[in-house]
């Protein structure tokens, strides 16, 4: 699914000396290569604060303790993401309150949030999934209307737009991740929060460090949650690459779509006022498992994300959400099916994935045209 072997190669040089500055400096935790980075990403988003730590899911449950959740809050997500959205929700006391998801764009669809906000509703947590930011406008306006604070789960989107604007700083926050197979991955976990108010920086910085400014002296309860030195070396490096390798993805995607544009399958779209950076290409058919075997027998690598809702997930069952309370989120654990996807893949390596999925699907009844058409 992913090639950082070979990206690994091609940026050798580079890499291994921004570690060996590491290595020398003996500044592992906190060294000067951290900030450096964080200055680095306030300029790539136009944000102004920028705040490492240890990974994606710290980053939700730090900015979230920052926003002070209390147990028996409510926030309404998606029930079509990766468990820690609401996990970190569960850890805290809140309540996830799932919102069912837009069928073209796998993210939450903001004509249904409103009938699910009551007087315990504290914030809304869109997630940008598979590269593709939220419709974000109505989500903000709802939230506004409301008095709600927006937290961007932005695990999948560094370098995602929506009319022109990144992902990840729309909202009192986004929360991002480094993990390696992202399209910004260290060569370990790591996340930061971002965002534009003074006030939850600060609180997010203490929280992240054990509650303390200074040596010895804790402020509030926090967390050790710090994006290390050789971490922050390695993605200062190859943040300067990124928008070359979304583009790239892009380009790849663009050419899987072009491919498979008469195989019996939905293939991802593009919507409107979108940068979409395809951190996964996913499609969808109904005959999701036959073409999972298909693959292991040529040995192409393949992913689902996710087959399991978060409603139906035994870990939320104390929720009491039920089969058939999100439909579409279900139907497209279902269905979804992602292929190869990051900026090394070749030409050859795209059409023999193509191919094989034009093989299986080949006879199969069409199950609905492109949403692209």
């Amino acid at each position: 699914m992913v090639d950082l072997v070979t990206q690994y190669q091609k940026l050798k040089p580079e890499i291994d000396a921004a570690i060996q500055d590491v290595l020398c400096s003996g500044q592992f935790v906190m060294g000067k290569v951290v900030r450096e980075f964080e200055e680095e990403v306030e300029r790539y988003l136009a944000v102004k604060h920028a705040i490492g730590c240890a990974s994606g899911t710290d980053a939700l449950q730090i900015a979230m303790m920052a926003l002070g959740v209390r147990p028996g809050d409510e926030i309404i997500t998606t029930p079509f993401t990766f468990v820690a959205t609401a996990e970190t929700m569960v850890l805290l006391g809140a309540v996830p309150v799932y919102v069912d998801i837009d069928e073209k764009t796998f993210n939450i669809d903001p004509r249904k949030i409103e009938s699910a906000i009551t007087p315990r509703t504290v914030g809304i947590v869109p997630v940008h999934l598979y590269g593709q930011t939220a419709d974000m406008d109505p989500i903000l306006e709802l939230a506004e209307k409301h008095h709600l604070w927006v937290l961007e789960d932005a695990a999948q989107a560094f370098g995602a737009e929506y009319r022109g604007k990144k992902a990840g700083t729309f909202g009192i926050g986004g929360c991002i991740s480094f993990f390696p197979s992202k399209n910004l991955g260290a060569y370990g976990d790591g996340g930061m929060v971002v965002t534009n108010d003074d006030a939850f920086a600060e609180k997010v910085r203490l929280i992240a460090q054990h509650g303390s400014r200074t040596k010895y002296e804790h402020l509030l309860l926090g967390v050790n949650s710090r994006l290390d030195s050789l971490q922050a070396a390695v993605l200062k490096v190859k943040l300067r690459y990124l928008d070359n390798w979304n583009q790239m993805r892009q380009a790849h995607a663009a050419r899987y779509s072009e491919l498979l544009r008469d195989a019996k399958v939905k293939l991802p779209i593009t919507a409107p006022d979108r940068n979409h950076i395809f951190h996964q290409y996913t499609i969808l058919l109904k005959d999701r498992d036959g073409l999972a075997e298909h693959f292991r027998q040529k040995g192409i690598p393949f992913g689902i994300h996710y087959p399991l809702p978060l409603h139906l997930q035994p870990a939320f069952a104390h929720l009491g959400k039920k089969e058939g309370d999100f439909p579409i989120a279900e139907r497209s654990a279902r269905e979804v099916f992602s292929l190869p996807m990051h900026p090394e893949l070749t030409e050859d390596q795209i059409q023999f994935v193509a191919t094989a999925v034009r093989e299986y699907t080949a006879g199969l009844s069409l199950q609905s045209k492109s949403v692209a058409e």
